[in-house]
């Protein structure tokens, strides 16, 4: 059940931080600096796949092994250090294989991703501890 719970919660707290950074923060930033390279619509079947994968390696990898050592601090960090790496691979690749992928748009998303997991594997870890269903 814990599992469960924190994908759950998981898929939650990132859908919910990243919509308003796609929606709201982000988007004047990604318009301004990829332009051109933005497709005029989002694939929903790639975005949904990638939440799912994405959904699952912070719970496999940071959300339960931090609930296990009882512990929010291995939370954030873990989160932080997964977000930064799995957006700096999608941020570097682009920047050395795509022309025109402009290089200031790299350590703000780099910086997105580490914030966003950090704070989702924390939220995360926090509210599935309160969980009364939710053995320890």
């Amino acid at each position: 059940m814990r599992w469960v719970s924190a994908a759950v919660v998981t898929a939650v707290v990132f859908g919910l931080l990243d919509a308003i950074w796609l929606g709201r923060i982000g988007r004047p930033i990604y318009t301004d600096r990829l332009g051109e390279l933005l497709a005029p619509r989002v694939d929903m079947t790639a975005a949904l796949l990638f939440y799912a994968i994405y959904v699952l390696g912070i719970t496999y990898l940071v959300t339960v092994p931090a609930l296990e050592r009882d512990s929010p601090l291995s939370a954030a960090v873990g989160g932080a250090v997964l977000g930064l790496v799995a957006y700096a691979t999608w941020n570097l690749t682009n920047l050395a294989v795509l022309r025109g992928f402009p290089a200031s748009i790299v350590p703000i998303d780099m910086a997105w991703g580490a914030v966003a997991t950090a704070v989702t594997a924390l939220v995360t870890v926090l509210v599935v501890r309160a969980l009364p269903w939710v053995s320890s």
